[in-house]
């Protein structure tokens, strides 16, 4: 009898494996589009991709464990887009599927999905960026099949994945989300190549000539970059449905004497999730102010910002719709930081007038070994100095001391 229930579930799994093995319908990619689409996310069609694109793909920690709201990746290029990811994963778990007439539930409540409510939020998140890419027309998803539609030459190197991709096209939210929910395991099955699906979903929604013009650069720029966590490129794709290098309000027009003033096109609306930025002290230095985020990103419509900091990428967020709406809101509030390597902190922002010449106090280790306070942004560390580029004045109290592993 004993063998007989294991004998079953064995054939239900060889059943199901059969099941999502299974891949119909869509459009086989032709060679002219694997290699424009090779060279817009990468450069190059003629050399292999990053490696990590290929094998990282899009995962939740377990339901049973700490922060199951988070996904979890490892420090490489997919951590930019991976963070829009969770912050729209964000958006679903504490707005979306909150009813608005229950505001007191506590954030640890709202945090703590079953696995289901994972998958669902995914699929939210998914669909609810690429259709704002897709204009709310139309959207492209890319997955791959068993056998290469390209061959390998001098002109296209083979990375087991871009060639062997199908094109199915939808017009309906409703359809997509549904293809999605069906599909969802080419996204998030281990060791696959989840990020890189997405990525070129998206690539394929906006269009690969649209990218080209969106990044508004020399002949031969793409996506990617040399950016260990990613491209700002890719997240303003996902943010704002154009892969914009500016991040500064609408439309601004450079020239000088010698040359007619050029558009250059930034952020063209508020987005539910905003953007803050801090480069590094050279970037800082030489950063232009096209390259500071805007109002727009840094006031979004929910209290919602993938954060990149000293070029690492993560999330911050509050539970109060009402927070960016209200000044008395703002006043003194919690902010949480999430980063896909499974790292979480929890701080208060208080905002209101401070003494001692606006001195502003910070509770973590850094600021102990300084008297608890200072005058300036030089003894914080990365992440506060990032929040004061939305909030210059404010004074940061962390609940705790930072996780060793989290990345500033």
């Amino acid at each position: 009898m004993k063998g007989s229930v294991i004998d079953l579930v064995s054939i239900q799994y060889m059943i199901m494996a059969i099941v999502r093995a299974k891949l119909t319908g869509g459009t086989p990619i032709t060679t002219e589009i694997a290699v424009e689409l090779r060279k817009v996310v990468f450069g190059s069609a003629a050399a292999p991709p990053r490696g990590e694109w290929t094998r990282t793909p899009i995962m939740f920690g377990l339901p049973r464990e700490e922060l199951p709201f988070g996904l979890r990746s490892p420090r490489n290029a997919t951590r930019g887009m991976q963070s829009v990811l969770q912050a729209y994963i964000m958006k679903n778990f504490i707005f979306d599927q909150r009813p608005k007439d229950k505001k007191s539930i506590p954030i640890e409540q709202l945090l703590k999905p079953s696995e289901s409510q994972q998958q669902e939020a995914l699929i939210a998140a998914m669909s609810e960026i690429l259709w704002n890419i897709g204009e709310k027309t139309s959207v492209t998803i890319v997955l791959p099949g068993e056998n290469p539609h390209v061959v390998h030459s001098h002109s296209y190197f083979q990375d087991s994945v871009t060639e062997k991709l199908y094109l199915f096209q939808h017009f309906k939210l409703e359809d997509l989300q549904i293809f999605l929910k069906r599909h969802l395991h080419y996204f998030t099955d281990e060791g696959g190549a989840g990020t890189l699906l997405f990525l070129y979903s998206a690539v394929m929604t906006r269009t690969p000539t649209k990218i080209l013009t969106d990044l508004d650069a020399p002949k031969g720029a793409h996506l990617m970059g040399p950016h260990e966590e990613g491209s700002l490129n890719i997240v303003t794709l996902m943010l704002t449905g154009r892969a914009t290098p500016y991040l500064h309000n609408g439309v601004v027009y450079v020239g000088d004497e010698d040359h007619y003033a050029l558009p250059q096109f930034g952020i063209l609306a508020r987005a539910p999730v905003g953007l803050l930025v801090l480069g590094s002290d050279a970037e800082n230095a030489v950063m232009s102010s096209s390259r500071q985020p805007g109002s727009r990103l840094k006031t979004p419509a929910l209290p919602i910002w993938v954060a990149s900091c000293s070029g690492h990428f993560g999330v911050l967020f509050n539970s109060n719709r009402e927070l960016l709406r209200n000044y008395h809101a703002e006043k003194r509030f919690e902010l949480h930081y999430y980063t896909c390597a499974g790292c979480y902190l929890s701080m208060t922002i208080d905002n209101r007038t401070q003494e001692n010449n606006d001195c502003m106090t910070s509770t973590n280790a850094s600021s102990s070994a300084n008297n608890g306070s200072t005058c300036n942004d030089i003894v914080a560390t990365p992440l506060e100095r990032l929040i004061h580029t939305k909030w210059a004045e404010a004074k940061i109290s962390l609940k705790g001391p930072p996780p060793a592993s989290l990345s500033f």
